[in-house]
């Protein structure tokens, strides 16, 4: 547990469940216009292959979401022995189908299906994770596509609600995938920021990542980011979702990647975990469909 006293923690928390409600209410709003006016709705399409529980759960829960602001959805799920020519067919079908907005495949897949393919094979147009080679070059280029990568862009959209000022402020990404790091880093530098990546080769990380104004963490190792991490009055974003033991009690609990104890007195704001970044990622999956829709 964090040392702060609970009014002055209070302070400090950026809860993604507010701001992830607000954008929902938001598209429940003009879903619901859309509806009274007779309008099509946008559909998004999930296909899940295979029995991953944690899979499972996220699909039932996006499914769910989607019904609760009034939004068209389907959940497609097939069985993990399913060929790539037979998910390849599928995706051409749901391409072509005019009735459907907004398609996501639903990761990770089994062994045997070659996920660059796969991914690849979804229509641009219809590419709602944001993750197709041509969104992520029309994001390079600064030609912002309808539908950005879900995490990234539910940060940006956190920031924003609290207020953080970007533009002129140093801001370090620790990770470098294509899903996060990457477009995290565009995004940023695309409302002027002056940004640093960082990644496991990084000489002195530590100091690396002290210099920033706005951290953002998502390497994938259980509070990894400690106090000496944060310069005094960063804004810092932790993305990390882990499972750790407790080896007393055997009992498993959630961890971000940034050590909340230590780095919550230095941060001027910090999300945390559960309840920070992971609420923003379904409601900006939401406004990609209804953006995919309009676009179309």
């Amino acid at each position: 547990m964090s040392s702060l006293p609970p009014e002055a923690l209070a302070n400090k928390l950026m809860s993604g469940k507010d701001v992830s409600q607000a954008l929902l209410d938001e598209l429940k709003g003009e879903l619901d216009a859309m509806k009274t006016s007779g309008a099509k709705l946008p559909k998004l399409v999930v296909i899940l292959v295979g029995e991953d529980p944690a899979s499972q759960v996220y699909t039932k829960r996006k499914a769910k979401v989607a019904q609760e602001i009034g939004m068209a959805s389907e959940l497609i799920t097939l069985p993990k022995t399913t060929t790539e020519a037979e998910l390849l067919t599928l995706i051409e079908q749901k391409n072509d189908d005019p009735s459907v907005h907004a398609l996501l495949i639903q990761l990770p897949l089994p062994k045997h299906l070659n996920e660059s393919r796969i991914l690849n094979a979804v229509s641009p147009t219809k590419d709602v994770d944001g993750f197709h080679p041509v969104n992520l070059g029309r994001l390079l280029s600064g030609d912002t596509p309808p539908a950005l990568p879900c995490t990234p862009a539910g940060i940006m959209k956190m920031l924003s609600f609290y207020k953080v000022p970007i533009s002129g402020k140093h801001a370090v990404v620790i990770g470098r995938s294509t899903i996060v790091g990457k477009p995290m880093s565009l995004l940023l530098l695309s409302e002027n920021a002056t940004v640093t990546i960082c990644h496991s080769r990084t000489k002195d990380l530590p100091q690396a990542c002290a210099q920033a104004d706005i951290l953002v963490a998502a390497v994938g190792r259980p509070e990894m980011v400690t106090a000496d991490y944060v310069k005094p009055g960063a804004v810092v974003i932790d993305v990390g979702i882990n499972r750790v033991k407790n080896p007393e009690t055997g009992k498993t609990k959630l961890v971000g990647d940034v050590d909340f104890a230590s780095v919550s007195p230095k941060a001027s704001l910090i999300t945390p975990v559960p309840g920070g970044v992971g609420p923003m990622t379904i409601a900006t999956l939401m406004a990609n469909t209804l953006a995919l829709y309009k676009a179309q």
